[in-house]
Parts: C-alpha cells; structure tokens; sequence
C-alpha cells in the first residue's frame, strides 16, 4: 500500500470506530443537514449514605460551573450541561476521539425523608460532589429508659 501516510491510518481507524457507534447509537456520525452530530452522554453517577446525608458523586472532567445545571422539583434531582468540544485541536476529518462532548442530562429519584432545600454542590477537579440531608424528621431518635425509683416518678407525672 504506496502512498498511505498516518493520517490515512488514523482515518481508517476513525472510520471504523464511526462505524461502530453507528452499530449500537443508530444514524451515523453526520446529521441531515451535513453537520457533525454531537453525541449526547450520561455521566456516570455513585451514591453513598452517611448518618447524616445522602452523597452523590458524578464524574464531569471537562464541564465547567458555567456549562452545568441542577434542578429539584418535587423528589426528582436533574443535572444538565453540556461538555464542550476543544477548539483548533485537529484538522476536519484527522481527528480522532473516544471522548463524548455534547449536551446531556441525567434525572435521579430521591428517596423520601431528605432536606432538599438544604442540599450542597461542590464542582472540584472534573467531579461534582453533591450532599442532601437527612430531614431531622426522620433520623432515629434514642428513647431513653427509665429504671426503679425514676421510672415511678415519670409515672406519676
């Protein structure tokens, strides 16, 4: 094969990784009009219980405060935003990309029995830390028990 250069392999590489997102995403990599289609994502999410709060964590390298959204309606949390493309990072067709920029959105269902209006974001590093509390509601509460002398005189009172 004379001639071929390693743009030639790179886009031979691109091509049948187009391929294969064309494969489990449907249409190709090109939208009607001829425009590049953005691919939409949905970053990924893990969820811990302290005592005191529910965390949540979504991994978002590349998104800035400016680009992202959180909402709260009802017990429904909505995350939005979008990760942009980076600009002058190769020439049309020589580049190469496993990385998904676009918009996205991601709705969780809360549990019942969390302090929505109190909840905390925290964007740090590429990850946003989210804390909901506990509604003070529904924490357990200890009963204390009382014994002898001091349970007859709760009695009495």
């Amino acid at each position: 094969m004379f001639g071929r250069t390693i743009f030639d392999e790179l886009n031979q590489v691109r091509r049948s990784f187009d391929q294969l997102f064309d494969n489990v995403h449907g249409d190709g990599q090109r939208t009607t009009a001829g425009a590049p289609r953005e691919w939409s994502f949905a970053p990924p999410v893990e969820t811990g219980w302290t005592d005191d709060h529910l965390n949540l964590r979504v991994v978002l390298p590349g998104v800035s405060e400016k680009d992202l959204s959180i909402t709260v309606q009802g017990n429904k949390l909505t995350l939005q935003g979008e990760r942009r493309a980076p600009e002058n990072f190769g020439k049309e067709g020589l580049v190469y990309s496993q990385i998904a920029y676009g918009k996205f959105e991601r709705s969780l269902e809360l549990p019942a029995g969390l302090d929505l209006e109190r909840l905390h974001a925290y964007l740090h590093d590429g990850v946003l830390d989210i804390q909901v509390p506990v509604a003070q509601a529904v924490k357990p509460k200890q009963i204390p028990i009382a014994t002898g002398r001091d349970a007859q005189k709760s009695k009495a009172a």
